[in-house]
């Protein structure tokens, strides 16, 4: 009796340690504060420690939730609304102006275990879009909200409200002016964005932006769709894109990369690198995207010359990138 005892003792701890090694039970949270001319002669040292600051601050946010086994939907909200609320990325306060002069603002979140998703477009008052595109997915049938719509949504959800003028920052005024006196319309296209798989095993991705800075009015970039700047799925991957929106819709850049996965039996790593550095490198649309798959894997590619971006991986220090490190 006592035989049989210790044989089914050491059958359960050999259990419990391949449990415990089967990669279920780790976290990692990627994060990017948008792709662009990004380069160490165009940023001080100041300027470089003050991005590094917000990214680590976004990547503890999110690495909070996760350390206590929180979901990974609630970690990328909580990564995106840091960078929404910092005056240095293009996504909340801080957002680069439309050709009128307005910010319009644009975020969309995906879970991978349901496969369902939220999305808004064109907000002007709401101080944190990544919440209106989570609150959509869970308390709509819908996938998108825009324009004034939208927003007497998101007032219907009790999310704060400010006045338009919140998103003012003299350097995206300043940015905005030199494009309209050049005629330009093409500028910054930079965006948020975060990619997390949790304890549990699950995935989630949310992208938020301003969009193209001189942008005509209503134009919607890649950001809010889904399956062109945000995707998530259990089986393949979590991804958040950054980049020349147009293109990135044309594409289906984030479904692109998870069915290539999925059909082709592709790695994260190649496929992401394949359709940001070839495919879309031909068609001569710059940008790039961040993803995690369902073992932890991460890829970051871009084919501009920098791109903010960020890691985090259970036990390990935070990694903030900029450039071609």
């Amino acid at each position: 009796m006592m035989k049989h005892f210790f044989s089914f003792f050491f059958l359960f701890l050999t259990l419990i340690s391949f449990g415990q090694n089967d990669g279920q039970n780790t976290y990692t949270l990627v994060i990017h504060g948008g792709a662009g001319s990004i380069m160490r002669a165009r940023l001080t040292e100041e300027r470089q420690q003050a991005y590094t600051q917000e990214l680590k601050h976004a990547l503890d946010a999110g690495t909070q939730i996760l350390a206590r086994g929180g979901s990974a939907l609630d970690a990328v909200v909580a990564a995106v609304k840091v960078m929404e609320d910092s005056p240095l990325f293009n996504a909340g306060k801080g957002a680069v102006f439309t050709a009128e002069g307005r910010n319009e603002l644009d975020a969309s979140i995906m879970d991978g275990k349901t496969g369902k998703a939220g999305a808004v477009a064109g907000l002007r008052t709401v101080r944190n879009p990544i919440e209106a595109a989570r609150r959509v997915m869970d308390s709509t049938k819908h996938v998108m909200l825009a324009g004034q719509g939208a927003e007497e949504f998101a007032r219907s959800q009790h999310l704060e409200i400010v006045d338009p003028s919140y998103f003012y920052t003299d350097e995206s005024w300043q940015e905005y002016l030199k494009v309209k006196e050049n005629n330009e319309k093409d500028g910054r296209k930079g965006t948020v964005g975060a990619v997390a798989l949790d304890k549990n095993g699950n995935l989630a991705a949310a992208t938020s932006t301003g969009g193209m800075v001189f942008k005509r009015y209503g134009r919607v970039g890649d950001s809010p769709v889904i399956g062109a700047g945000t995707y998530a799925n259990n089986q393949s991957c979590a991804v958040s894109c950054t980049g020349h929106g147009e293109f990135f819709i044309r594409n289906a850049v984030a479904y692109d990369l998870a069915a290539r996965m999925s059909y082709l039996g592709e790695s994260l790593e190649k496929a992401a690198d394949y359709i940001i550095n070839d495919k879309l490198k031909k068609q001569g649309a710059m940008g790039g995207l961040i993803a995690v798959d369902k073992d932890g894997n991460v890829a970051m590619p871009f084919n501009s010359p920098g791109m903010f971006r960020g890691v985090a991986k259970e036990g390990k220090p935070f990694q903030v990138l900029m450039f071609r490190e």
